[in-house]
């Protein structure tokens, strides 16, 4: 009997100090943050000291990327381990989109509630609501991020410049008055609401011409789409992140005994730049600066609560963004006028939805204290392949029929070895491009050389393109003629992988 007892308290023991080695994940994911935005990636005009804080307690890639050049492709992908230029309505949705995450496919939540996680998230959805377009939004909302995977949820449903502009608490709108009900159409006005279009007088952020910011003025900012009702639930562009920083936290807490995985989702430095009074002015570019020291300070508090709660050592916490950066994207911000010789996407080519390096090849941090060491990795790394590597992590077998573009490239992530992706695919708004060891390839299409509202190259020509990046990150010097049997052979590969089931 006492044996048997021993045994058993042996095996009790065993299990809860696996339990408590499980590692807390925090993935900070941010929008429309460039290569260059860093002051740990090489920003002169901008200091970032608490991301560099944690770059230097991790291991900080120089050549990871998101599968896309915009954000909700990228998402998709982060989310389900697949390209999303595999399923067609994956490009940027609109703010009443049905949701197109799969409900019966693991992904990357679900991934961890099977690991015995508590699984949150808070910040920018932008991957639809409802199974249709129109959707009762004074009701409960779903599916949506419960239905795959998060057993707590604090979101908006897309982007800060798309209406409906406010929260929504796992399936419910927050502080919704039931006398004032919402309405929301993206064809026509609906309500009483005044437009930017109709009223640009009423604006205190003038928004850019031809950008599509001219609907429903909410807080003074004319956004994507029109929106009736709501009054009291709408948040503020001032408050909002502040808000979504406090639920962070607040989850953290809560969960702060048992394994947890946060997806913070932070909407700086997208449009419409609005950053806190604490904030505005300091950054001397304009309130795109300014909203990246929000975020870093953002990233500070999170750091500091780990830290206070005594859970930082076991806690794995990645930082990326979902694209390259832009600057004019809707409102005159002087994110151009004050850019003061800070060059955003750093030595790359191009920005956000852009083919060239700079759409896609984003900052990306991964800090482990007990298991990480301080170091700078030339991997070549993608989000996509967070759900493979993360199945590795918490020893939970992938099936063959999901995340099939998902690659585990877990030792890489935490610096155990540069070796990284043989090849990779990378997502622009109109054309894909294949890297192989250095060489880039991309394929030719006859559309626009440029995005003339945001004045970004896309990467887009009628002839093939190869460019060699070990010597040419910058993407100066087309070599497709020069290599022929290079520009055929990853032409063929493209070919091939875009042909592929999955």
């Amino acid at each position: 009997m006492t044996r048997v007892r021993n045994t058993f308290f042996l095996c009790l023991m065993t299990s809860l100090l696996f339990a408590q080695q499980k590692p807390n994940v925090v993935f900070i994911y941010v929008d429309d943050l460039g290569y260059g935005d860093l002051s740990c990636y090489g920003a002169t005009k901008i200091s970032t000291p608490n991301i560099d804080k944690l770059a230097k307690q991790g291991v900080r890639f120089t050549n990871a990327h998101s599968t896309s050049a915009t954000c909700t492709p990228s998402r998709y992908a982060l989310m389900t381990g697949i390209y999303p230029w595999r399923k067609a309505g994956t490009s940027i949705l609109p703010g009443d989109a049905a949701l197109i995450i799969p409900t019966d496919k693991t992904t990357l939540p679900s991934l961890f509630q099977k690991a015995g996680y508590q699984t949150g998230i808070v910040g920018k959805w932008h991957l639809g609501l409802g199974d249709k377009l129109e959707k009762e939004w004074n009701g409960e909302i779903k599916p949506g991020p419960n239905e795959v995977g998060f057993d707590y949820s604090f979101i908006f449903p897309a982007t800060a410049d798309r209406v409906p502009s406010v929260f929504i608490e796992n399936r419910h709108v927050v502080a919704l008055d039931r006398n004032d009900p919402i309405e929301v159409d993206y064809k026509k006005k609906v309500g009483n609401d005044p437009t930017a279009a109709e009223h640009p007088e009423l604006l205190k952020m003038p928004s850019s011409p031809n950008h599509g910011h001219n609907n429903t003025i909410v807080n003074g900012i004319g956004r994507i789409g029109y929106m009736s009702g709501g009054k009291k639930a709408r948040w503020t562009d001032e408050e909002m992140p502040l808000t979504f920083l406090a639920k962070a936290k607040e989850f953290i807490d809560t969960n702060k005994n048992n394994p947890f995985f946060l997806y913070y989702s932070l909407t700086e430095p997208h449009v419409p730049r609005m950053p806190s009074t604490l904030f505005k002015g300091k950054s001397n570019l304009g309130y795109r600066g300014d909203a990246i020291l929000q975020m870093d300070w953002a990233v500070g508090e999170i750091m500091k609560q780990l830290a206070n709660l005594g859970i930082a050592k076991n806690t794995l916490i990645v930082f990326s963004s979902d694209n390259g950066p832009v600057l004019d994207d809707g409102y005159q911000d002087e994110a151009v006028s004050k850019l003061n010789g800070h060059t955003p996407a750093g030595v790359l080519r191009g920005g956000k939805y852009s083919t060239f390096e700079a759409g896609t090849r984003v900052p990306m941090l991964i800090s482990w204290p007990s298991k990480t060491k301080p170091t700078v990795s030339q991997a070549l790394l993608s989000q996509i392949d967070f759900m493979a590597s993360f199945s590795k992590l918490l020893n939970i077998k992938k099936e063959d029929s999901e995340a099939t573009d998902s690659e585990d490239m877990l030792d890489a992530m935490l610096g155990k070895t540069t070796k990284g992706r043989t090849i990779l695919i990378e997502q622009g708004t109109s054309s894909l491009a294949i890297l192989r060891d250095n060489w880039k390839y991309i394929e030719p299409n006859n559309r626009q050389a440029m995005d003339l509202l945001t004045n970004t190259e896309l990467g887009n020509n009628p002839q093939p393109q190869l460019y060699d990046l070990n010597n040419d990150i910058g993407e100066k010097e087309n070599l497709a003629n020069q290599k022929p049997e290079v520009t055929n052979e990853l032409a063929s590969l493209l070919q091939k992988i875009k042909e592929q089931k999955k």
